[in-house]
């Protein structure tokens, strides 16, 4: 049936016992299983200072196709987060649940591509915004968007830990070890991380790395999503649906804030509950929708007295100038972010 045995954070699937031309290596290793199925041990590395291997045997049926993959805790096992790392992620999530809650007058800017597809590429940019990041410390509190994950409408590319390769053959085992890598590589250039959390049964493998979360548009309505944010020790926000419904993502907020449970794995794979508390430093992400953009001020007060009347009292509200508020053209961030300048400038409290 199915056999594990974890190497580092790839899953290597069995091709029967014949020998597939590659261009990785491939090395034959006979295992004793129920059925008798013989598996294959093969290693692929990415990266010189990044090797990546694990076994595994497939199950395949007509309609699906079942590929093991290494736990949570294997892959932190092999690459673990440093203490001094860890003091950092911790202090970066104090200093964005303070600017939330109005106890720190910054402001948060999350900066970057919408997507990690390229971990040279990514690197190069956290070391660029970090350098900005530090010139303007004392008024705005930069962390770097690292989207491992990306929703989809219909289909399309799901991100680098559904397809590293873009390639299409969805290699999630290598997929989940280059998100990891270039997470710890970003917070180690001194810049805290931002993700949109996306499949739940993925989150164990990052969550120990990130600063702050959203749950997306697509997604702001499910329970399971709400639930899971109640029990992230971070910041998260809810992004108004994709019409542009901002009462979907109050009540998201409400629902998060309020105590939860939830299956999860545990760091070993096994089912375990989760009893959440709730999380106090849920809020709302403005970021347009199908019915136009939601930056201006009008917007701004509608969605404040929304929160407002959900017992919300007060908090800020973080814009989105990308997507729907940009009319999905990188130039329209610039008069969404100048809008959102201009409010609090005029004295808006309500930006975060």
């Amino acid at each position: 049936a199915e056999t594990s045995v974890a190497m580092g954070c790839l899953s290597a699937r069995s091709r029967g016992a014949g020998r597939k031309k590659s261009s990785f290596g491939l090395q034959s290793l006979g295992l004793a299983g129920v059925a008798g199925i013989a598996g294959l041990l093969w290693h692929r590395w990415q990266d010189s200072d990044f090797p990546l291997a694990s076994v595994a045997l497939d199950q395949q049926t007509q309609t699906r196709k079942l590929s093991s993959l290494p736990t949570p805790g294997e892959l932190q096992n092999r690459l673990p987060l440093p203490f001094s790392m860890r003091r950092f992620v911790q202090n970066s999530r104090a200093s964005a649940s303070a600017i939330l809650a109005g106890e720190d007058d910054r402001l948060i800017a999350i900066v970057g591509p919408c997507s990690i597809h390229d971990l040279a590429a990514a690197r190069e940019y956290a070391e660029g915004l970090h350098e900005v990041a530090a010139e303007l410390r004392d008024n705005l509190f930069v962390i770097m968007r690292t989207y491992l994950e990306k929703p989809r409408t219909s289909v399309g590319w799901r991100g680098l830990v559904s397809d590293p390769d873009l390639s299409g053959a969805e290699d999630m085992g290598r997929g989940i070890g280059m998100g990891r890598r270039i997470l710890l590589d970003v917070n180690a250039a001194g810049l805290p991380t931002a993700v949109e959390f996306l499949d739940p049964l993925v989150v164990p493998y990052f969550e120990d790395l990130v600063t702050y979360g959203s749950i997306g548009a697509r997604t702001v309505e499910s329970p399971i999503h709400r639930a899971l944010a109640a029990g992230l020790d971070m910041p998260i926000g809810f992004k108004n649906g994709r019409t542009g419904d901002v009462q979907s993502a109050v009540n998201a907020a409400v629902a998060a804030r309020s105590a939860q449970r939830r299956l999860a794995t545990d760091s070993s794979g096994r089912l375990r509950i989760v009893h959440a508390k709730g999380n106090k430093d849920v809020h709302l992400i403005l970021r347009g929708g199908e019915e136009g953009p939601n930056f201006d001020n009008a917007s701004v007060t509608d969605a404040g007295e929304r929160l407002d009347k959900a017992g919300f009292g007060g908090a800020r509200i973080v814009i989105d100038c990308s997507h729907g508020n940009s009319g999905k053209r990188h130039e329209g961030q610039v008069p969404a972010c100048q809008t959102a300048a201009k409010q609090i400038a005029s004295g808006s409290d309500k930006l975060g």
